[in-house]
Parts: structure tokens; sequence; C-alpha cells
């Protein structure tokens, strides 16, 4: 039994270039660092004295930030390529990163996360047009996925990590290892991978271009509708969910990191093996992102339910599950639907309908917890989550 899922385990990483798992690598050391950002909105409210609806201004910008940095990033991809823009968008933000610390206005605070995430983000759009030239078209799927689950093993060693050091060196130091380990990144970057184009005809993107927009797609449009509701719920991990951990239960930091980690490392040990079984599948990609909405709804549904710690676990398991459904197809989805020469812009479009989402989010969140308690915002985010199951059944009628 051991030696037969240690066998599905490596067989399902089978194929993949050298170039992504390099890539993997220092997604991997990036996303390790960036263990401020599940602790933001603590930092905000008990470091900086912030009120909710403050917080949620400073999250709307964030997400403003990284709405603008998506949409700047794809047009930069197509502009320059997306070599240029994943470097210059690593180096920066590590310097931000750094600066960010000294900031300690409302709305100093404010302009500033809105910079660091303008130029964060350019970074998205071009990663992922990055697997069409350092994976094979039959691989991305599985591509993307090796980066998500190297950006979730970051993400289970950040947390974790992140309440040592507030611990050990206030939350200063967080913004210090941000930066450095965006730095550190980009130097390996620039070491170990070479700028690889991708084939393309460019009589083939000519005569596509000239026709096509996103606009009048409209199962695109439908799927990028159901992409921000996904966002809008999701997000809330990073905002409202933490808070909820300390105000309602009490946990130190250190507890939120273990509990946070744990969906880092279920995506670790479980996701490729299952995405590699669903693309084999008979199942779609809209059927499969429709019950990770189904998963999602289900993970807020039950913080209303008072037994105790655990059912933080079961949320968390719940909402990890449909991430890891989730994310990986609607990015395949999004890639299978770009047209030749508009991969940049189609991957935008797919990122700023999660920026978008993370502007409203957690205004929207902070605003319903600070009036009418987290109860109420549950029930909503569970209740959106559902409206998205809708519209993924409208967007299966459509595609047939």
């Amino acid at each position: 039994m051991v030696k037969r899922t240690v066998k599905i385990y490596r067989d399902s990483f089978a194929g993949l270039s050298r170039e992504i798992w390099w890539l993997a690598l220092i997604t991997f050391i990036n996303r390790a660092g960036t263990m401020v950002i599940p602790f933001l909105a603590i930092y905000l409210t008990q470091s900086l004295n912030f009120s909710k609806p403050q917080v949620g201004w400073i999250m709307s910008a964030f997400g403003a930030g990284s709405f603008v940095g998506s949409w700047l990033g794809g047009k930069l991809t197509d502009r320059v390529g997306y070599y240029k823009v994943m470097f210059w968008s690593l180096l920066l933000t590590g310097f931000l990163f750094i600066g960010l610390q000294y900031i300690t206005t409302f709305w100093g605070f404010v302009a500033g996360i809105f910079v660091i995430m303008t130029v964060a983000d350019t970074f998205r759009p071009a990663l992922y047009v990055s697997l069409n030239a350092y994976s094979q078209p039959e691989n991305q799927t599985r591509s993307l996925t090796l980066l998500r689950l190297a950006i979730n093993l970051g993400f289970s060693f950040g947390p974790v990590l992140g309440g040592l050091i507030i611990a050990g060196l206030s939350y200063k130091g967080l913004f210090w290892i941000d930066g450095i380990t965006c730095i550190m990144a980009i130097i390996i970057f620039k070491i170990v991978l070479k700028n690889k184009e991708f084939l393309r005809k460019d009589k083939e993107v000519t005569e596509v271009n000239t026709n096509v927009s996103i606009l009048n797609d409209k199962a695109f449009l439908i799927f990028l509708a159901i992409v921000f509701l996904m966002g809008f719920t999701f997000m809330q991990l990073f905002s409202t969910i933490p808070l909820y951990y300390v105000e309602i239960y009490e946990m130190s930091e250190f507890q939120i990191g273990l509990l946070m980690s744990l969906n880092g490392m279920l995506i670790f040990l479980t996701e490729m093996p299952l995405i590699d079984r669903l693309e084999g599948s008979s199942l779609s990609k809209v059927q499969i992102i429709f019950w990770s909405l189904i998963l999602f709804a289900a993970s807020f549904f039950v913080l209303n339910i008072s037994i105790g710690i655990s059912i933080l676990v079961i949320s968390m398991i719940f909402i990890t599950v449909g991430e890891m459904l989730a994310f990986p197809f609607s990015n395949a989805f999004a890639m299978t639907r770009a047209v030749k020469g508009k991969e940049g812009l189609y991957m935008a479009a797919y990122a700023m309908a999660f920026s978008l989402a993370h502007m409203f989010s957690a205004k929207t969140g902070m605003e319903i917890v600070d009036r009418f308690g987290f109860d109420a915002n549950w029930y909503l985010m569970g209740g959106l989550s559902l409206i998205a199951v809708l519209l993924s059944v409208w967007l299966k009628k459509v595609l047939k």
C-alpha cells in the first residue's frame, strides 16, 4: 500500500521540465518569506491600533494594487516578455517590503501597500505565461500544480516561522525577511533560468488578434464572475479569519501559524496526485470547479457550529480541498481559453478578477464583522459561494 502510494505520488511528477522545477524552488523561497501577509490584519489592529474599518480600507488598497499590477503585468508581459517582468517585479518587491515597516500612519500604509502590490502582482501574469515556455502543453496543469505546491509548502513553513519571529523579534523582523527572501529568490532566478521563447506562428497571431476580444467571449466573462466570487470568499482566509481566531478563540500568533500551515501541508501531501488523477478522469474543468465551490460554502457555514477548536480544523480542511480543486483547474481553463498572442491579456484578466475580489473582500468582511459580528460574515461568504455554484452550472450550459 505504501509503495503504491509512493509510486502514484512519484508518477504524478513525471515529465515536468527542469525549468519548472527551478521555478518551483524559487517560488517556494519567495512564498516562505511572505509570512507577513497572514498576520497583516493582526499587525494593523494590535501593533498600529487601527480599527477594523481602517484595516478593511488597507486591505482594499492591497487588492487595488494587485488589480493594477495584474493589468500592468499582462500589458508588460505581452510587450517586453515574461522574463523581464518576473525579474524586476521580485527585485523591487523585496526592497519595498523592507521599507513598509517604517510606515505607521493610516494613509501612509494605504499608499505603501498599494505601491507594493502594484509592483508585486505584475509577477502573476508573467508567471502564468512562462508556463508556455517552460512546460509542454500537455503538462501545463501539472506544472502549475507543482508551482502551487511550492507556494503552499512555503505557506506551510511561513506562518509557523512568522509566529516564532513575532515572538522573538517582533513584527519588524517579518518585513526584513519578506524583503530579503524576495531578493534571494530573484538572484537564484537570474542564475538558473534563461529567457526562453515559446513557439508561436506570427501569421496565426495576426489573424486571430484582429477580431477577438475578451468582452465578446461570453463563457469567459461568466468564468471571470465565478473567479471573482471564488476569490472574494477565499480572501477571508487572510483578513477576517485570522481575527476570528484571535478574538473568538483567543489563539496566539504561533497557534494561528500552526493552524494555517495545515492548509499548505495538506496541499503539499495530496494536491499533485489528486490533480494527476482528475486530469485523467471524465470530469470537465467546470465540473471540478463546481465541486470546489460547494466545499468553499461548507467551510464558512460550519464556522457557525460551536463545538470548539475542532470546527476550525474542519473548516480549514474544507477550504483547502476546495482550493486544491478550484485554483489549478480555473487557471487551466483560462489558459486553454486564451487566444494566441494574447496570453498575457487573458491571464491578466484572470488575475485581475482575483485582485478585484481582494479590493472588496476584506473591506466588506471587516464592515460586516464590525457591525453584525462574525456569524453574519460566515453566512454571507457561504451564500456568495453558492451563487458561484449556480454560475458554474450556467457556464457549463453556455460551453455546450
